[in-house]
């Protein structure tokens, strides 16, 4: 559990968390994986979520799992991407969380992910909440702590003896 005040300080943040779908990268499921490899190359990014033309939120895509589709026994094999859509190599099993979200399954959850896909309870994609941003959510509270709370030890005020 979380303490009370670094919920509260964190709380304040929250909505800073969620970078806008509209500032995402993205690919639509049915988009070939030829456009898939130029939108990953473009924007630089290890993984990009796969949406539907109705903006749902389908998976993630990487760079390694479009290149796995080019390797053939013959070597590297571009030619192929043109004839196989997203759909076929994304990954569909990966944590997700729905507005309003609770922030203790977020930091647990980036334990393991580099970033989290966030959904509306239709399964619309709304953004993404970072590491990043977390952390910055982390420096903020590491810095206004002491500003907003008193703190003492536990210990206070005991004789060391007690």
């Amino acid at each position: 559990m979380i303490a009370q005040a670094i919920e509260d300080l964190l709380a304040s943040k929250q909505t800073d968390f969620i970078i806008s779908a509209d500032k995402v990268a993205n690919v639509l499921d049915e988009n070939y994986l030829d456009h898939a490899l130029l939108v990953l190359t473009k924007v630089r990014y290890a993984k990009i979520p796969v949406l539907d033309k109705g903006q749902h939120f389908k998976g993630l895509l990487s760079l390694a799992m479009i290149t796995e589709k080019m390797l053939g026994l013959e070597g590297i094999d571009p030619s192929v991407l043109n004839q196989h859509q997203v759909k076929e190599v994304m990954q569909t099993e990966v944590p997700i969380v729905t507005v309003p979200f609770d922030l203790e399954n977020v930091l647990h959850l980036l334990v393991d992910q580099a970033f989290l896909v966030v959904v509306d309870r239709n399964e619309i994609f709304k953004g993404i909440i970072t590491r990043r941003e977390i952390m910055k959510g982390v420096n903020y509270v590491a810095h206004k702590l002491e500003q907003e709370y008193e703190l003492f030890p536990k210990n206070y005020g005991k004789a060391e003896n007690d």
